[in-house]
């Protein structure tokens, strides 16, 4: 028996008691975009997935393959009438067994998705204000640069950024330099030079991060260049925009009383909605 919201109840009627995903944050997870019933930059997030899978120790099923978990979420979207266009997640972990110390790796998945209003990406707030966020900070190691299941951080910060009324907040890491956004990658202009911080600073390795480096390198006017962002930069850039695979591009129009211009970012936004079409 356990006692679930104040009621003595069978363990059998609720399945979160042996969930280690709910017990320990251990699982990961992908969020996909998918469009006209194709999963857009599905082979990132497949490798993502599994490179993360392999350091958190799991163990991966032989049926894992990049077709069999396409089909898995292509079937559930079909059944749900979210071809079209739909978020959807996929969250792997452990199976029941242990404390700390597993009694096996082997897993379970979970895919669950959402409408979406839009296939092509959009910018939907033309004003868009961010600040600090430093009541935590994120560490230099490769659990950062994944997606596990523990994402308190960017929960607090949320919480953070609404009470503030703010719509995002700009995470630090332990060295407290500028990582990324509660939701995303963040890149950063100054002159002609585009700067996105390197994953070794502790930031996610993002799918969409990916995409921009790769289109923004074919903009003859930019130099695109992976370094450390300080805060101080903050104050003498000309551009900050945010990216992840649902939003695709966010830019942000305000730091504290600083105001940026959008122009690269639309830029880039239009070339990103070129390869959605194609899709």
């Amino acid at each position: 028996m356990i006692n679930f919201n104040g009621t003595i109840v069978s363990q059998d009627t609720n399945v979160l008691f042996q969930n280690r995903a709910f017990l320990y944050g251990d699982g990961v997870f992908e969020t996909v975009k998918i469009v006209n019933n194709t999963i857009l930059f599905l082979e990132d997030h497949y490798f993502r997935l599994m490179s993360s899978m392999r350091v958190v120790r799991m163990e991966i099923p032989m049926n894992f393959t990049m077709e069999y978990l396409e089909e898995q979420i292509l079937s559930l979207v079909k059944k749900t009438g979210l071809s079209l266009s739909s978020r959807a997640r996929i969250t792997v972990y452990r199976n029941d067994g242990g404390y700390y110390l597993p009694q096996n790796n082997t897993v379970s998945f979970l895919i669950h998705s959402i409408a979406l209003e839009n296939t092509l990406y959009s910018i939907e707030k033309k004003e868009y204000e961010v600040d600090l966020y430093k009541d935590f900070y994120i560490t230099k190691q490769l659990l950062s640069s994944i997606k596990t299941t523990n994402k308190i951080i960017n929960i607090t910060g949320s919480i953070f950024a609404n009470e503030n009324g703010l719509d995002n907040c700009l995470v630090l890491n332990d060295s407290k330099n500028v990582v990324e956004a509660l939701q995303g990658n963040i890149f950063m202009l100054m002159g002609d030079k585009l700067i996105t911080p390197p994953v070794s600073e502790g930031c996610l390795n993002g799918v969409m991060r990916k995409q921009i480096l790769s289109l923004a390198k074919k903009i003859e006017t930019l130099e695109v260049v992976e370094e450390v962002i300080s805060p101080f930069d903050l104050q003498k850039a000309d551009e900050l925009f945010i990216t992840n695979v649902i939003k695709g591009i966010q830019p942000i129009t305000r730091y504290r009383k600083k105001i940026f211009t959008t122009h690269v970012s639309t830029q880039l936004l239009e070339k990103l909605n070129e390869i959605v079409r194609n899709a």
